[in-house]
């Protein structure tokens, strides 16, 4: 009897808890307590003080600081190209890591770590807005305020000892600053991205070591959090950066990779522009896809069958791509100068270090369509030899993306070369035209861009140098703006946008500046001029 007794005890016992556990549930889900009562929702600005404060680290950056902007397009962006994001950022990250470790196992007698698993889950970060920077540098730079609440999926194992390691509920809370730099005309238009943090990140994560959270251990949660921290803030933050490239910036920007050396021989049987039956002939030659001034011959007067013999040399970019342009003009006393023919030659037809001749006939355009070409202009000859540099002659990337360069050999011991860079004008306005160029003047030489029609900020981004025997601190610069029509009939044909004189002693003591000036005579017009001092 004792032993059904004893049953009988364990089932009644049994049926009792699930009743009572039943009952339980039906009353806390269908009887609520007179107490309890919903939340007081209030507006921000009735807050109280402490709760005010309480909130203050939830409120996004844009709310908070007038500097951020509001980026709800990227977090949306981001929200739906995650699943591929999440697959690409891993395995940069595989690639980032795996020198870093393999670097520190040696020193705790480790034989690998590798990542058996790694995913970022499925929850995006969100961005609570970007602060975004202005400069007069080739470069951008962005300040995102980043928040990341994750259910990543990351199973380390650590060789040495058989361990699995696996990082669950990861939270990080950082301010990176993102440049990308330098800014360049080949697409994706930047030849790399740095990342700095601005101040230490938080980073909060469980750490599950044989299925045990390992972070519950008391004191080990803050260690492990401010190691992070601090071997974190060593490594990216700002000034230090952690560096991605993504093109090859020599070839981004086109770095010189060689000089051309080219002799005007002469030229035969030109035909007569002047109205007197003689012509003035001068030669212009140029590098396509550069934006240095063209060089020029002398003029050789009233002769259809000049010599000049005289040499130049450019800078070569791209030997595949570029061209030489020999254009011949008449030169004219008064008014345009007429072209009298032109014709190029591919840098790709040459040998290196070979020198070649070559005889040109003249044509009108390049249009090999146009039946104008078949028409007799006469010819030109000219020799011409490429030599490519050297590995130690090609100008190395430099870290620092101002750094200015070296002046080219021959320049005057004692003295350097002036470069002056007119990149852009901006709010500029003429009161009957606005076809604006600018126009140069320094120790009586004058040099001017080309015309930008119809455009209140232009950009010429034009490279001007100038060889002085000793450098240029008492000297200054006049740049004036200037805003010129072809219409016949205007009572004002070339009207003046603004001037600025820019003092030289500046860029002799700091070796480079770029700035924005204020136009005088203008509204609100501005210029802006890069100088550089390059000596040897």
């Amino acid at each position: 009897m004792g032993f059904v007794s004893t049953i009988l005890g364990f089932c009644g016992f049994g049926i009792g808890t699930s009743i009572g556990l039943v009952i339980g549930y039906y009353l806390f889900i269908y009887l609520q307590p007179a107490d309890v009562k919903d939340p007081v929702i209030r507006p921000l600005v009735e807050q109280d003080s402490k709760s005010l404060q309480r909130l203050l680290p939830e409120i996004p950056q844009w709310v908070k600081n007038p500097d951020y902007d509001r980026i709800d397009w990227l977090n949306k962006f981001i929200r739906d190209l995650w699943p591929y994001l999440d697959k690409a950022i891993c395995k940069m990250a595989k690639e980032i890591a795996k020198p870093i470790i393999a670097e520190q196992i040696p020193k705790y007698k480790i034989e690998s770590v590798e990542f058996e698993t790694l995913t970022l889950g499925t929850l995006p970060p969100t961005f609570q807005g970007m602060k975004v920077y202005i400069t007069d540098e080739k470069e951008l730079i962005m300040e995102p305020c980043l928040k990341w609440a994750g259910n990543p999926n990351i199973l380390i194992a650590v060789k040495a000892f058989g361990l699995k390691a696996t990082v669950v509920d990861l939270q990080v809370f950082a301010s990176p600053r993102i440049t990308l730099k330098p800014l360049v005309p080949t697409f994706p238009c930047f030849a790399k991205i740095l990342v700095s943090l601005m101040e230490k990140p938080h980073v909060d994560f469980g750490l599950k070591l044989l299925g045990a959270d390992v972070m519950a251990i008391p004191g080990l949660y803050r260690f492990v959090q401010e190691l992070i921290k601090d071997q974190v803030a060593n490594m990216y933050l700002w000034p230090k950066a952690l560096e991605v490239p993504i093109m090859d910036p020599a070839k981004a920007q086109k770095r010189p990779v060689g000089i051309l050396h080219v002799k005007v021989l002469r030229a035969l049987k030109l035909k007569k522009k002047d109205i007197l039956g003689a012509s003035d002939p001068y030669v212009k030659l140029k590098l396509t896809e550069d934006k240095l001034p063209s060089k020029k011959t002398t003029v050789k007067h009233k002769n259809l069958n000049p010599e000049w013999n005289e040499e130049f040399n450019l800078v070569v970019k791209d030997p595949e791509s570029q061209a030489l342009e020999v254009i011949v003009y008449d030169w004219e006393q008064v008014g345009k100068h007429d072209k009298m023919g032109m014709n190029v030659i591919p840098l790709k037809e040459l040998t290196p270090d070979e020198p070649k001749e070559f005889t040109l006939d003249l044509l009108k355009n390049m249009d090999p369509n146009d039946p104008q070409n078949e028409k007799s202009r006469g010819q030109i000859v000219v020799e011409a030899i490429y030599k490519p540099f050297k590995e130690d002659e090609i100008p190395k990337e430099s870290d620092d993306p101002n750094a200015v360069q070296k002046a080219p050999e021959g320049t005057p011991a004692g003295g350097g070369l002036l470069v002056i860079i007119v990149h852009e004008a901006q709010d500029v306005e003429g009161k009957h035209h606005t076809n604006p160029h600018v126009e140069l003047l320094f120790r009586g030489e004058k040099r001017k861009t080309k015309t930008v029609k119809k455009n209140r900020d232009p950009r010429w981004d034009e490279e001007f140098q100038f060889t002085l025997e000793e450098p240029p601190k008492d000297d200054r610069l006049y740049v004036e703006v200037v805003s010129t029509s072809s219409r016949i009939g205007l009572l004002h044909p070339k009207e003046t946008l603004g001037y600025v004189h820019i003092n030289l002693s500046d860029v002799v003591h700091n070796k480079r500046t770029n700035e924005k000036y204020y136009l005088i005579d203008s509204k609100n017009g501005k210029v802006q001029i890069e100088l550089q001092w390059r000596t040897s």
